[in-house]
């Protein structure tokens, strides 16, 4: 896999070099020394990943997995939501209290090299790592917020996927019993990157929640083989939603 995330800012950072653009210097250089690549690495432990926002949409900014809407009153109600909101779905994200606001104003792009979600058979549960077959990295759909922590004075940028009904292949993978529909993350094609994060009203954005092709992307079990690392760049295990 040529393509890891940490690659976006390192490219950000030698753009901002050659341009003398001592800020962005200063920010990317930052945010170098605090992120890695994650791989497999749980959602509810909130890591750092990458986004492209709507406010800033040609800067790669670090944000915490997991939306902590602007209104959250205190440390307490944020902790509560966080580990609720690692994706939303896209069929409701103008109607929950959590994700309204960030529907209409703050939307995001989250590059990944590929994703991990779990097949269930046989009483067991096997991660396959999803991926494009043309080897790019996939950008799924997000939605971001800024949330200040009263107690600390802390701002904390986060984030949330957001997921649509799956397709076929993904339909074959994400079989969870307790469910009642398989889901996937709502990939954007190209042509539909600007317009999910710029678009102007629900009306813009209803076509763009749907279903991925299959025929872009292929899924192969994980073999866990310490002699070999997996893919780098890949968003840890996607959560059920």
């Amino acid at each position: 896999m040529c393509y890891t995330a940490k690659y976006l800012i390192e490219k950000a950072l030698k753009r901002a070099k050659h341009y003398g653009v001592s800020e962005d210097i200063v920010r990317y250089t930052e945010e170098l020394k605090r992120f890695k690549d994650h791989e497999r690495v749980s959602g509810f432990t909130h890591p750092e990943i990458i986004i492209y926002t709507n406010q800033a949409p040609y800067h790669p900014i670090l944000s915490h997995w997991g939306l902590i809407p602007h209104w959250a009153k205190n440390e307490f109600q944020a902790k509560n939501i966080w580990n609720k909101t690692l994706n939303a779905r896209g069929e409701t994200i103008f109607e929950k209290p959590a994700f309204k606001n960030s529907a209409k104003e703050k939307r995001c792009l989250i590059p990944v090299a590929g994703f991990y979600e779990f097949h269930h058979t046989n009483k067991k549960t096997i991660p396959y790592y999803v991926k494009s077959n043309d080897e790019q990295p996939l950008m799924l759909a997000g939605l971001w917020s800024e949330w200040t922590n009263i107690d600390t004075g802390e701002l904390m940028n986060t984030c949330s996927i957001v997921t649509t009904s799956a397709n076929q292949l993904m339909k074959k993978i994400h079989n969870n019993p307790k469910l009642n529909e398989s889901r996937m993350p709502v990939i954007l094609d190209q042509s539909e990157e600007d317009e999910w994060l710029m678009a102007r009203s629900k009306d813009n954005l209803q076509h763009l929640i749907k279903p991925y092709p299959d025929k872009l992307i292929s899924a192969k079990p994980y073999v866990d083989n310490s002699k070999k690392a997996p893919e780098t760049g890949a968003l840890p295990f996607l959560f059920d939603d």
